[in-house]
C-alpha cells in the first residue's frame, strides 16, 4: 500500500490537473459560441449560393463549359485535410487523419496523391509519412478569415484548371452539436451541376450581362465559399470536441480524487491502528516485565 506522502502528492497532482481541464473547458465553451455563430450564419448563404448556381448551370444545359466542371480520367488526386492546430480534443484529429489515410491507401491506390493540409496536426502527421504534402496553408487557423481560405481554394482550383490534379476531395469534421462531429468527404472539384428533380425548372432569370459570364464568375466564388464553410465547420467542431473532452476529463479527475482520498483515509487509519498496537504492545511488555 502506498504511504501517506505518495498519496498526498497524487491528490495534489490530480487536483491541479482538474483545475486545468476546468479552465480549458470554459475557454473552449467561449470559443465555441463564436465559432457556432459563424458557421450558423454561413450555412444559409452557402446553401442559397449553391442552389442559385445549380439553377443557372441547369438552365445553361450542356452548352456551357467551365474548366472547373471538366470530368476526366483520375490520375492525380488532391486530398484537402482539415484538422486543428492543437490537440486535447479527443478523436477529432485522429478521425480526419484516418479518413484521409484510408483514401490515400485504399480507394486511390495506384494513383498519384497530393495532400493539402489545413491545420498543424494534419501537417505534422502527413509530412513525416507521405511524399507529396503541401504545407503552405497549414497555419491557416492562426488567422482564420475568408481571404486566407480563398488562397488555399485558389491554389487547388488553379491546380485543377491546369490539369495538375484531376480530382479534389475535402475531408473535414462537420459540426452537428457540441457532442457530435461527423467526418465528411466532399468532392470539391470537378464542380458538379447535378440538381434535384425540381431545381432549375421553376426559376426564370434575367441575365446581365449574360448567362455565361455570370456562371464563369460565380463558380470560383461558390467553390471558395464551399471550402470556407468546411473550415468553419471544422473550427466549430474542434471547440465542441475539446469542450466535451475537457468536461469528461474533469469528471474523471473528480472520480480519481474520490478514490485517492479514500485510499488516503484507509492508509492513514492503518497507520494509526499500527501505532496504537505498537503502544499497547509496549505497555504490555512493561507490565509483564
Amino acid at each position: 500500500m502506498a504511504n501517506l506522502k505518495e498519496v498526498r502528492i497524487r491528490i495534489q497532482s490530480v487536483n491541479s490537473t482538474q483545475q486545468i481541464t476546468k479552465a480549458m473547458k470554459m475557454v473552449a465553451a467561449a470559443k465555441l459560441r463564436r465559432a457556432q455563430e459563424a458557421i450558423t450564419q454561413m450555412r444559409p448563404y452557402s446553401q442559397k449560393l449553391s442552389a442559385l448556381l445549380q439553377n443557372l448551370s441547369s438552365a445553361a444545359g450542356t452548352d456551357f463549359e467551365s474548366p472547373f466542371m471538366e470530368v476526366r480520367d483520375t490520375k492525380h488526386i488532391l486530398l484537402v485535410c482539415v484538422t486543428s492546430d492543437r490537440g486535447l480534443c479527443g478523436a477529432f484529429n485522429t478521425n480526419v487523419i484516418k479518413a484521409v489515410s484510408n483514401l490515400y491507401l485504399q480507394e486511390h491506390a495506384g494513383k498519384e496523391v497530393t495532400i493539402l493540409c489545413i491545420g498543424k496536426k494534419g501537417y505534422d502527421y502527413f509530412s513525416k509519412r507521405m511524399p507529396r504534402v503541401n504545407g503552405d496553408h497549414h497555419l491557416l487557423f492562426s488567422d482564420l478569415k475568408y481571404t486566407n481560405v480563398q488562397k488555399a481554394a485558389k491554389w487547388a482550383m488553379d491546380g485543377f484548371a491546369d490539369k495538375t490534379f484531376d480530382k479534389v476531395i475535402v475531408v473535414y469534421n462537420e459540426f452537428k452539436n457540441v457532442a457530435t462531429q461527423i467526418v465528411r468527404e466532399e468532392q470539391f472539384l470537378p464542380f458538379s451541376s447535378k440538381t434535384s428533380a425540381n431545381a432549375g425548372s421553376s426559376v426564370d432569370y434575367l441575365y446581365e450581362p449574360d448567362q455565361e459570364s455570370i456562371l464563369t464568375e460565380l463558380i470560383p466564388k461558390a467553390l471558395g465559399m464551399q471550402l470556407f464553410k468546411a473550415v468553419l465547420d471544422s473550427n466549430a467542431s474542434e471547440h465542441g470536441a475539446r469542450m466535451t473532452t475537457m468536461d469528461k476529463a474533469t469528471e474523471n479527475a473528480g472520480e480519481l480524487l474520490k478514490e485517492l482520498k479514500l485510499m488516503y483515509n484507509r492508509t492513514r487509519q492503518a497507520a494509526i491502528t499500527t501505532e496504537i498496537l505498537e503502544i499497547v504492545g509496549g505497555a504490555e511488555a512493561l507490565v509483564s516485565g
